[in-house]
């Protein structure tokens, strides 16, 4: 019986080895299946360029290094997509100077500069007034770049004014009207000082068209470069390009939806509409007078009972108004957000000298006096002529790269989980 009994607890222990046994082989099995598979990924040689760092900082990026990645920026802020969001992956390329990165992206134009990422940022690296600096060198990286950072300063912008400035005093004295105030019949009459068929029409239609040029070259090289970098990422070419989406994104740019997505600077798209609206407007104006000048042979000046004078007074006054309240905006926000950059400044300073000497030289004319209404007829001849040659390398730019950039954004489905 004894016996019996020690072979019963031999075959139990054989029996209890064999099932460790089992455990053990089913557990390396296990392990072997969870183990991660090897792939072979490419490296990627980064090569930074300091150089680039330093012009993001000194373009307005000063606070870029104080980043340590956190991704509050993306976080709070509304308007990035889901996937990918930015612009914490651009404060890194920034920090680590990738600039073919950022000038191939089309997220450095899809914010709006709300600021909810400067007001919440825990580092205060004020995330988007770095993707403004980067915005301002994709200005300069599709255009004339020269001309660009001469814009960035005090001293270039009046070496860069001194074109337009010469230009209409050359066409004054050129008419003989520095020697004499003309004054047809006793009445001022602007187009008696500066000849409408051999100096406006001809002198305003070059440089548009100028402007045009270089915004179409700047933006076809945008949309290249954007596409190229989002198929070397697997990419397919969207079905639908850039002409089949222009018409849903002009209709979100004219409500201004995504300005209205910001949590801390919600009260400026009233502001940006009125002067987008304003400018439109004395667009329509310009268009309306050019028929009736040139196609109808009806001579300026109209009397204020013309639809036409409706039409620009009006949208003068809207854009007085709107202007305004951008500059009011930026002094109240700006212990939180800043007063915004030389860039941003200057095209608000250009807007609102265009506007407020249409409106005096026609105060001016009204109330006849002569010199005063010549003189800042002038100005305001200078100051749009200003606006039109420098268009493709100011912050007026960013008008042609958001499109861009937006209407890219809708090809390639890069807008999923935006609310607007």
């Amino acid at each position: 019986m004894a016996d019996e009994s020690v072979e019963k607890k031999d075959e139990s222990a054989e029996g209890a080895d064999a099932a460790a046994e089992q455990k053990e082989e089913a557990a390396e099995v296990t392990s072997e299946e969870a183990a991660p598979v090897a792939v072979d990924v490419p490296a990627e040689t980064v090569t930074p360029d300091i150089g680039f760092v330093k012009d993001v900082i000194n373009s307005g990026g000063a606070d870029l290094k104080k980043c340590y990645q956190c991704a509050t920026c993306s976080v709070v802020c509304n308007l990035t997509p889901d996937d990918n969001p930015f612009p914490r992956k651009e404060m890194q390329w920034a920090q680590w100077g990738l600039k073919d990165k950022l000038m191939g992206s089309p997220d450095i134009w899809l914010c709006h500069q709300c600021s909810d990422c400067v007001a919440q940022c825990p580092r205060d690296a004020k995330p988007g007034k770095v993707l403004q600096a980067v915005a301002k060198m994709t200005i300069s990286n599709y255009s004339i770049g020269g001309v660009t950072k001469a814009l960035g300063n005090i001293g270039g912008t009046i070496l860069m004014a001194i074109i337009p400035i010469a230009v209409i005093l050359i066409a004054i004295a050129v008419q003989g009207n520095f020697s004499g105030i003309p004054r047809p019949g006793g009445e001022i009459v602007y187009s008696e000082f500066m000849d409408i068929y051999r100096v406006i029409d001809p002198l305003f239609t070059i440089a548009a068209i100028f402007a045009v040029i270089m915004f179409i070259v700047g933006g076809r090289k945008y949309w290249k470069d954007m596409m190229t970098r989002y198929q070397a990422a697997g990419g397919k070419v969207p079905a639908k390009g850039f002409f089949a989406n222009l018409g849903p994104t002009l209709s979100e740019l004219m409500a201004h939806k995504r300005f209205r997505e910001c949590d801390e600077t919600k009260d400026r798209a009233n502001a940006h509409l009125l002067v987008f609206y304003a400018f439109l407007g004395l667009a329509l104006t310009t268009a309306w007078a050019v028929l009736y000048i040139d196609f109808l042979h009806i001579e300026s000046p109209f009397a204020l009972s013309n639809p036409i004078k409706w039409l620009g007074n009006i949208s003068a006054a809207a854009g007085i108004i709107g202007i305004t309240m951008v500059i009011i905006y930026r002094f109240v926000h700006s212990e939180k957000l800043g007063m915004g950059s030389y860039f941003d400044w200057l095209l608000i300073l250009t807007i609102l000298l265009i506007l407020a000497s249409g409106i005096g030289a026609e105060m001016l004319r009204l109330a006849d006096l002569a010199p005063a209404a010549y003189i800042v007829y002038a100005i305001h001849l200078m100051s749009i002529l200003f606006l039109f040659i420098y268009a493709p390398f100011s912050k007026m730019a960013h008008m042609v790269y958001r499109l861009v950039a937006l209407v890219f954004a809708r090809a390639t489905g890069r807008d999923v989980g935006v609310g607007v």
